[in-house]
């Protein structure tokens, strides 16, 4: 077998696509720890800085997508398309990489379009349930599409899927024997019902509107807290909330909860947006979930992702527009049925995939092979 050298990998533009890309590279490193991994992002976006951060090396194009409101910015778009090409056909000459991986974004459109052109093995990466444009006007030149969900032939060529699933950050999802340290962490009793609420920084306004609502009849039945909020919502939240609820011992309020797997560990009952990278952790966490998708996500991914894991009886879906008004119904009624959140962990635990990026190394090392 062939020495992994060499690997450009492409995309961002969320988390959902960075996260799985660091975790490919980390993989690559850890068992070739000499390879030179290039990243190539989109001016501007969020892979800029959290690459860097990670310890690679980034370079950013100056692609951009269509705005869909009218706008003059999209009379700039074929320009950057068409420099940006040129742009990612000059890295490709130059670093001569082995493969060429795309995890989703339009950074990763231009770049995996140019290394195949340059006979260079291409690899994509799709963490949803319904793949993203760019995947999908990728697919046909790909060699291997790594896929996290089943029944995605009608997207991709069918003798071109591998499942693989979504490679996550494994430290967010080690949780056994953490419960009392957990507690701890976040001042609660480790006896009690725990309800962890996940909201990010855009997506968390229709979770935090629900719980503000309703908090206090989960306070009031005695069941714990853990709310992430997003930054944005902090401050108001401080100001709307009622002092009682505010000061209680059973509520903690964070805009960011940096220890993720104590978070996991306390929880009883996870609700959460259903972001593909989010439901995969979930997936290995093995705890009753409610997933209320984001309707501000291209083609309603979200919706489709919950959907894989209702239709397996894996969770329980609470709509964006519905939230308002049964979203704590829905979490006292799972709460207080322990049969359910026994078939709901079981049957999550199931579709999780604890060695993904272990998976998608395979693949590319069976690519650099031929």
């Amino acid at each position: 077998m062939n020495k992994i050298e060499r690997v450009m990998i492409s995309g961002g533009g969320t988390g959902g696509h960075i996260f799985p890309a660091i975790a490919i590279a980390n993989v690559i490193r850890s068992k070739y720890p000499d390879a030179d991994v290039l990243f190539v992002g989109a001016e501007g976006k969020m892979e800029m800085e959290k690459v860097p951060k990670a310890g690679y090396e980034i370079v950013g194009l100056p692609i951009r997508g269509i705005q869909r409101k009218l706008s003059l910015k999209n009379l700039a778009v074929p320009f950057k398309l068409i420099a940006s090409l040129m742009q990612a056909k000059k890295l490709v000459k130059k670093m001569k990489p082995q493969i060429a991986i795309g995890v989703g974004g339009y950074a990763s459109a231009a770049t995996l379009r140019m290394a195949s052109g340059q006979k260079v093995p291409t690899l994509i990466q799709e963490q949803n349930s319904y793949p993203g444009m760019t995947n999908k006007w990728l697919a046909k030149r790909a060699d291997t599409i790594c896929v996290a969900y089943d029944n995605l032939e009608a997207f991709f060529p069918k003798e071109k899927i591998v499942k693989t699933g979504n490679p996550i950050r494994n430290e967010m999802v080690a949780i056994e024997g953490k419960r009392a340290a957990a507690a701890k962490h976040f001042g609660l009793d480790p006896n009690k019902k725990t309800i962890l609420i996940i909201g990010g920084s855009l997506g968390a306004r229709t979770l935090n509107e629900s719980l503000k609502k309703d908090i206090a009849l989960l306070l009031g039945a005695g069941y714990q807290v853990v709310w992430q909020c997003g930054k944005f919502y902090f401050n108001t939240l401080k100001s709307e909330l009622n002092e009682d609820v505010l000061n209680s011992e059973q509520l903690y309020l964070s805009d960011f909860i940096f220890k993720m797997d104590l978070a996991y560990a306390l929880a009883d009952v996870i609700i959460s947006r259903a972001g593909a990278i989010s439901v995969s952790e979930l997936c290995l966490i093995g705890k009753p979930v409610i997933l209320v998708p984001s309707p501000n996500v291209a083609e309603d991914h979200q919706t489709k992702n919950a959907m894989a894991l209702v239709n397996e009886n894996a969770a329980i879906l609470v709509k964006d527009i519905d939230a308002r008004d049964q979203l704590i119904p829905a979490v006292k009624s799972l709460l207080e049925d322990q049969e359910k959140c026994k078939v709901l962990a079981a049957n999550i635990a199931k579709l999780g995939i604890p060695d993904a990026a272990d998976r998608i190394l395979i693949e590319i090392e069976k690519l650099i092979s031929k």
